[in-house]
């Protein structure tokens, strides 16, 4: 298979679809891989190190997406992107598609077999492909968070941790995932009083044992996020219903109330936002003010530390690369359930319910979508 791998051009996005490591993984299966120049050297991966590793560089991502049977990215395609996708090419990267009309129309429009990292699925239920950036972002969101408490940032001018004989800020993270976990790991050591609110009560008790009861833990509830998020001064918002939209949990008339000065960390702006007010920002300008309270929505958080997130998605995501290009695409889809689980769209049908259920179009089960194409083009031979 000829893999392509085009340079991220969404703003401030240095992370790149293959590591050289990855690269030199897929070619010792006989695959060829192309990559486009300079795509991972804003993060040491230099085009040097991916030619050593035997792939070849590209000077431009038009004659990647021409010539590339898969296309590997890490974020969802733009508009001029996406319009250079073809049928039968596949696309794996993170799509994101409940909360963005446009790049669904387009993708469908495009007849490419679309899987998105964060829909694929493990034994466990589990989601093994947005789990490491969930971890990152977790970690971010309170790093972030404090540094916008600063006064100079716009914030209450608060230190997370305090100092002896001043409390510490009050931290209100909802969603016990992994975003909540690790944001509440990052909380307490930088010595936050932290509260994570969810409503999974075997849940609370895996966090309660987690954190030794370091952390207040409490069913979320409309009273308990309004009682805590007045409270707070850094609220994360860490929620996630697999491939779906976000539920608005935090209300405009909350956020008008809240301190001025206080923080919000919406993780979940991925997939629409989890707070009223949310909209979404980028690293170049990664807040704006609602009511008095400072808003931090960056899409794309990970890419921030762009290094260390293409190293960690990377080591989820290789697997099942090489699974889909030693197979080609519909035999590995069909041979896993877990991954199946990632196909979004596959010439031109949606494939992934909680998308087609949001924007309005027929969702066809991915299994019987693979069985169709195959039969037309068995039908076409």
């Amino acid at each position: 298979m000829l893999i392509g791998v085009p340079k991220e051009i969404k703003n401030h996005e240095y992370r790149i679809g293959l590591t050289p490591s990855s690269v030199r993984e897929l070619v010792g299966y006989g695959h060829q891989v192309i990559v486009q120049k300079d795509g991972g050297t804003a993060i040491g991966f230099t085009d040097d190190m991916y030619e050593q590793a035997g792939a070849k560089i590209i000077d431009t991502p038009e004659e990647i997406f021409a010539s590339a049977d898969m296309i590997v990215k890490v974020k969802e395609p733009q508009p001029h992107e996406c319009e250079m996708l073809r049928p039968g090419q596949v696309l794996y990267t993170y799509l994101h598609l409940a909360p963005d009309p446009k790049q669904t129309e387009l993708l469908v429009k495009s007849g490419a077999t679309c899987i998105a990292y964060e829909t694929v699925t493990d034994r466990f239920g589990g989601l093994p492909l947005l789990a490491p950036m969930s971890e990152v972002a977790g970690r971010m969101s309170v790093q972030c968070g404090a540094h916008h408490l600063e006064k100079a940032q716009g914030g209450l001018g608060v230190l997370l941790g305090g100092v002896p004989g001043v409390a510490p800020a009050k931290v209100l993270i909802i969603g016990g995932g992994v975003v909540g976990t690790n944001a509440a790991k990052m909380a307490l050591g930088m010595g936050a009083d932290v509260t994570i609110l969810d409503r999974s009560l075997p849940r609370l008790r895996q966090l309660d044992d987690i954190f030794g009861g370091a952390v207040r833990t409490e069913y979320s509830t409309n009273d308990a996020i309004e009682k805590h998020a007045l409270e707070a001064d850094l609220v994360v918002g860490a929620v996630l219903i697999p491939g779906a939209a976000a539920p608005k949990l935090l209300s405009r008339d909350i956020i008008s109330r809240m301190k001025k000065g206080a923080v919000v960390v919406d993780v979940a702006i991925d997939q629409g936002g989890c707070f009223e007010t949310s909209k979404a920002t980028t690293h170049q300008e990664p807040t704006y003010v609602v009511d008095g309270v400072v808003h931090y929505c960056v899409a794309n958080m990970p890419g921030g530390v762009a290094r260390t997130s293409t190293m960690a998605l990377n080591n989820a995501t290789l697997p099942y690369a090489v699974a889909l290009a030693n197979k080609g695409a519909k035999k590995a889809l069909l041979d896993d359930a877990n991954l199946l689980e990632g196909l979004n769209v596959h010439a031109g049908m949606v494939t992934y319910k909680a998308v087609a259920d949001v924007l309005g179009y027929e969702f066809i089960d991915p299994k019987l979508a693979l069985q169709k194409m195959a039969e037309a083009e068995g039908a076409i031979a």
